[in-house]
């Protein structure tokens, strides 16, 4: 048990620093927030369609749920807006396969 206790504190530290990061540097087309302020491993994601793409103008919602031995195991990645691409499945969850 205390094994689990040890990956939640090092994974909310590790996402307490990420997200300060992307606070401190915004990724150009991206705002993330957290879905609930006392929850740091489910984030919102707002995503703004690039220029000169299919998607240009386009506001997509989405949501990231960190496992708690994050980063250890990837997080789970969910589109709430409805949008077509290969990789999304209709349900909005994104296949993201890793190759080693």
């Amino acid at each position: 048990m205390a094994q689990h206790g040890h990956h939640v504190a090092s994974s909310q530290k590790a996402l307490m620093l990420e997200m300060k990061s992307l606070q401190d540097e915004p990724v150009e087309g991206f705002k993330i927030t957290l879905v609930d302020e006392s929850d740091m491993y489910n984030w919102e994601v707002a995503i703004f369609g690039p220029p000169n793409t299919h998607y240009e103008g386009g506001y997509f919602k989405a949501r990231i749920k960190f496992p708690v031995d994050y980063p250890y195991s990837p997080p789970a990645f969910r589109f709430l807006t409805k949008m077509w691409h290969p990789n999304i499945y209709e349900e909005g969850i994104v296949l993201m396969e890793i190759q080693f």
